[in-house]
This record gives C-alpha cells, sequence and structure tokens, in this order.
C-alpha cells in the first residue's frame, strides 16, 4: 500500500502539494494557465452553451474542452455520460494525479467543493419532463448523474482507486473549503494523503441566477476599480495532490509547494452581502495565518476573492488593509477572476493553484482589467506583469451565505 493507515500523530505532520490540476478558459493544464495567469490574459467571449438573446449580459468564460478524453479506467459507456461538470473535474484530477506519480493506492479520500454540481444535467431532465413529459428516455441516467457525489465517484474510478468521498457546498467558498478540510484530515492523522478540489460549469440556471441579481457586469469585470459595476461567470475545475512530507519524502516525489494554514469563519451579517467593514473577512485571514504561525509581514502575494462587485469588494479591501497595517502599501494584491470569471465552487481551488504557480515560478499574477484604484484600497493592485521573490502567499474565498475561508501556502525550497 503506497499510502499506509497509520495512528495520530502526536504533532501535525506538513503537509505538502506534489500535484496541482486546473481548467479554466486560459486552457486546460498548469503551462496554458500559468502563462495567461502570468500575462493578465482575458478569456472572455459570446456565451455559446445556451441562450443568452434575451439577458443583458452575453459573455463568460467558457471552456474548450477536448473532443476526447485522455485513457482513463472508465469505459466507454461512462464517459458518455460525463457532463461538462463532470468532464472539467476529471481532466483536473487526473492531472494532479498523474503529476504526484500516485501510480497505486487502495484508499485515496477526494474531498470536493462545488455549487451547482451536475446542473446541466439537472436542467437537460428538466426541460424533457415538461416538454415531453410521457418520454422516459435517459432521465433515470440523469436523475443519477445530477448528483455530485456520482461525479465524484466517476473521478475514483477513473483513477483506478477507491476512498471516502465528501463533497462541500458552501457557495464561492466551497473549493478553499474542500482543500482545507484535506488538509485538517492529514494533520489529524486520519490519512497521509487527499485529493481536494473544487469545480463547476457553467448553466443556464446558475447564469440567469446572477443576471436576475443584478450581479453580473454589463461591461468588463475590473475588482477594486473605482469604476467597477459587477461579476463576471466562468468555469472550470481545480484539484490538489496533498501528502505528509513524510510521505513525499519516502517516495523521493517532486513537491510543488506547501500548504502551512488554513482558517474559515461564518459572517452573519447578511445572506449575500459581507460585513461592510470586513470584520468576517479579517478574521479568517487572521485564522489562517495563525494556523500558518505567519505573519502579514512574512505574506509576499494575495490572491483575493475579488469579485468585481461593489459591496464585495470594498469589504475585502477594508480587511487587508486592517489585517495587513502597515504593510498593505507594498503588498501586492490581485483578482485573476477578472481574467478567468468567477468559477463559484471552483473559484477557491484555482486561486489556490495560481498562488502555487506564482510560488513556484516567482512572478505576480497580474488582474486583466484596473485603471481607476478604489480609495479603500490600501495596498497596490497588481496590473501588469512582473517577476517577483515570493515565499508565502494567501488565496481568499468568501461566499454567498457567509462562509469564508483563507488557504495559506508557501514556496518550496
Amino acid at each position: 500500500m503506497l499510502f499506509p493507515a497509520h495512528s495520530a500523530p502526536r504533532s501535525p505532520p506538513r503537509v505538502v502539494i506534489t500535484g496541482a490540476g486546473i481548467v479554466t478558459a486560459l486552457g486546460i493544464g498548469w503551462k496554458p494557465n500559468a502563462g495567461g495567469f502570468r500575462l493578465g490574459k482575458s478569456a472572455f467571449r459570446p456565451i455559446s452553451q445556451f441562450d443568452v438573446s434575451r439577458q443583458r449580459v452575453k459573455t463568460a468564460a467558457e471552456v474548450d474542452l477536448p473532443a476526447t478524453l485522455p485513457p482513463t479506467h472508465l469505459s466507454p459507456r461512462q464517459v458518455s455520460r460525463l457532463d461538462r461538470a463532470g468532464t472539467m473535474l476529471l481532466l483536473a484530477a487526473q492531472e494532479a494525479w498523474q503529476q504526484a506519480q500516485w501510480q497505486s493506492a487502495q484508499d485515496v479520500p477526494l474531498v470536493l467543493g462545488t455549487t451547482a454540481g451536475g446542473m446541466s444535467v439537472g436542467e437537460a431532465y428538466f426541460r424533457q419532463a415538461t416538454q415531453t413529459p410521457g418520454s422516459y428516455r435517459r432521465q433515470p441516467s440523469r436523475a443519477l448523474h445530477y448528483q455530485p457525489q456520482v461525479q465524484a465517484r466517476m473521478v475514483l474510478d477513473a483513477l483506478g482507486v477507491g476512498g471516502a468521498i465528501t463533497i462541500i457546498s458552501n457557495a464561492c467558498a466551497s473549493g478553499s473549503n474542500a482543500i482545507g478540510q484535506a488538509w485538517d484530515s492529514i494533520r489529524l492523522g486520519q490519512t497521509q494523503c487527499a485529493l481536494a478540489g473544487g469545480y463547476d460549469a457553467l448553466s443556464e440556471l446558475v447564469f440567469s441566477g446572477f443576471a436576475a441579481l443584478q450581479s453580473l457586469s454589463p461591461t468588463v469585470c475590473r475588482p477594486f476599480d473605482a469604476r467597477r459595476d459587477g461579476l463576471a461567470l466562468g468555469e472550470g475545475a481545480a484539484v490538489l495532490a496533498l501528502e505528509t512530507l513524510e510521505s513525499a519524502s519516502r517516495r523521493d516525489a517532486t513537491i510543488l509547494g506547501e500548504l502551512i494554514g488554513y482558517g474559515t469563519f461564518i459572517d452573519q451579517h447578511h445572506l449575500t452581502q459581507p460585513h461592510p467593514q470586513g470584520d468576517t473577512a479579517l478574521a479568517v485571514m487572521r485564522r489562517a495565518c495563525a494556523a500558518a504561525e505567519v505573519a502579514p509581514e512574512e505574506v509576499d502575494y494575495i490572491n483575493a476573492h475579488g469579485t468585481g462587485t461593489p459591496l464585495n469588494d470594498i469589504s475585502e479591501a477594508i480587511a487587508i488593509g486592517h489585517w495587513a497595517g502597515a504593510r498593505a502599501a507594498t503588498l501586492p494584491v490581485s483578482s485573476t477572476k477578472a481574467g478567468i470569471g468567477h468559477l463559484l465552487g471552483g473559484a477557491g481551488a484555482a486561486g489556490a493553484v495560481v498562488c502555487l504557480m506564482a510560488l513556484r515560478e516567482q512572478w505576480l499574477p497580474p488582474q486583466a482589467v484596473f485603471e481607476t484604484p478604489d480609495p479603500a484600497c490600501r495596498f497596490p493592485v497588481v496590473h501588469e506583469p512582473r517577476d517577483a521573490r515570493l515565499r508565502v502567499a494567501l488565496s481568499n474565498a468568501f461566499g454567498f451565505g457567509g462562509v469564508n475561508a483563507t488557504l495559506v501556502l508557501r514556496r518550496w525550497t
């Protein structure tokens, strides 16, 4: 067995990252995404998956999926039943798995965050049920594959392994919570390894919901800009392969980085609006850094939640300013949602991978669009490509419903 069970350690083990998979509108895999994030590319285009002719906003960051999938343990019948979200999740998980070189394992826990799961499958079920109520063709399969745990099960089947499955749905913090949950499990000695991340695909129902709330930008998404007017939706998946340092060293595995802190907290101020003074965002960053045993002066970059909405960005900006203190004046911050859109349940996981890329390759990811800083921003917003010496980075994810999460990553040298 590659990861034998063991008793709880006397002191928490260090948790390292030995694999990272990512799928966004910038491309599939580490290389195209790292290239895009490093240059601050924008990946928005007219939506092609569903009709938006009656919507005020008609663009999003869509992913170009491959015509065929790489070889897996899935049968052709199973592959044919993969929906868009499940396909992106599988591609990200497979990349993380291959990077980690986990050739064989009897039990690999899978912890995933998502908000919509197989929503497109549910939409197909609803359309057929309402338009042709006497037809049941493919409906049982849709009812089954609409469930996110089935998408997760397909990932484990594709990799040819078993393991416990945990699904977390905490809105935009889901992916970060999933990674944090896996980190906690490893540190508690419950497992020596885990695959963890988040995913979500564009769907007509979700897009229409955000449009009805008038949360979508009718112009362009520009987080922390004084003229920001809303968020932009995207889709994608990001998965990390986490394991103890002892396990990675025993295997002589390539270590991409280290996950050193995690914090989560619930904002009880309002169902959708963050606390105006950023109290909960401040608390969650403090918790994560306390767990990581790092001070604001030691943090070199923050991948902000930064949705581009008026209330979210000012709340986060105030929180970062209070948390960082004097360090805020020189602390680089950016939101990559300006380039790939808001991935919802996948946002926090994608942010963690962006931080990992920046730490490993030593550059700062600029925002695709940024013109006029909001006066609340006491920090410099990265808006041009540049190299930098980075050792510690934070990834923020704050969700509707009040669940906030922060991950702290450190460069591996």
